[in-house]
């Protein structure tokens, strides 16, 4: 007698497959179609640019909060300062953000989307916002909160201070 073979999980790729049992639900696959296609267009449209990823996450988080400082920028998205002087650097001389100094602390750098680059992250974010709203538009009312929540419990514990912070908690 044949034993059927053991599964040691759902990634094991010598498992045998029944055609007739359907398959389970993997969220990590999901999570990398969604991300894949809710940033496909941002990165077709950063590329003609000679910008990539990087310079959308910054150009997000400067529009969300004018007058952002560097520090605050290196905390929330955990990259290095040589990373994001790079990145910040490519964004002033292209006229995207522009950097201003403390009025209190001349050390501080503060950044602002100048008009352009208020312009670009608002054409940026069009297909996304469009994409996020049909799929909120498909779930019964109270799932938009539940996709929240989801989201909020996905982030580390200690980071979810800044998400109020930045006000991205508001809707729960």
């Amino acid at each position: 007698m044949a034993l059927a073979p053991i599964n040691v999980n759902k990634a094991d790729i010598n498992s045998v497959v029944d055609d007739l049992a359907p398959l389970p639900l993997d969220v990590m696959g999901l999570f990398f179609f969604a991300y894949r296609d809710f940033v496909g267009d941002a990165d077709a449209l950063l590329e003609r640019q000679g910008f990539g990823r990087a310079h959308h996450r910054v150009l997000y988080f400067v529009n969300l909060k004018p007058g952002m400082t560097v520090a605050d920028l290196l905390d929330i998205l955990k990259i290095t300062k040589q990373s994001l002087a790079r990145v910040l650097r490519q964004l002033v001389d292209n006229g995207y953000v522009e950097q201003q100094t403390g009025p209190t602390d001349r050390r501080q750098r503060l950044l602002f989307a100048t008009e352009k680059g208020r312009s670009f992250f608002e054409t940026l974010s069009a297909t996304q916002t469009s994409r996020i709203e049909a799929a909120f538009a498909a779930l019964p009312p109270e799932g938009k909160k539940l996709v929240l929540k989801f989201f909020v419990s996905m982030v580390e514990p200690s980071d979810r201070a800044l998400l109020d912070r930045l006000k991205l908690t508001d809707a729960l």
